[in-house]
């Protein structure tokens, strides 16, 4: 249940930014694991400015953060943002996507930020 109650506008705004089938799956694993653009172009075979062309709008929206370790960037929810709630009730209701990422260690792609 939601503590704080959610305007239409912002849920819709919200919607409308995951409608994205991408940046949806991209949150859904986002929900659960840290992650750099390197180890989603591998996942979504997308390039490398495309995947961070998603990752901006989660960004600039604040529905997504990053943190730098050493020279990689990575991604994760903002657990801060003024409407997780909502965003957390979103991510719960969907798969989860550890397929992909177990797939990506198989290959030796996770984490090769190189």
């Amino acid at each position: 249940m939601i503590k704080h109650s959610i305007e239409m506008d912002q849920a819709a705004a919200i919607l409308k930014l995951l409608g994205d089938k991408t940046r949806l799956t991209m949150m859904r694993i986002l929900a659960d694991h840290d992650c750099c653009v390197c180890e989603f172009v591998a996942m979504f075979d997308a390039s490398q400015p495309a995947i961070s062309q998603h990752i901006r709008k989660l960004k600039d929206a604040g529905l997504v953060k990053e943190s730098r370790r050493g020279q990689w960037v990575f991604y994760s929810l903002n657990r801060q943002y003024e409407h997780f709630e909502f965003v957390q009730l979103l991510m719960d209701a969907l798969p989860n996507q550890e397929e992909k990422l177990t797939e990506l260690e198989k290959q030796g792609k996770r984490i090769s930020c190189d």
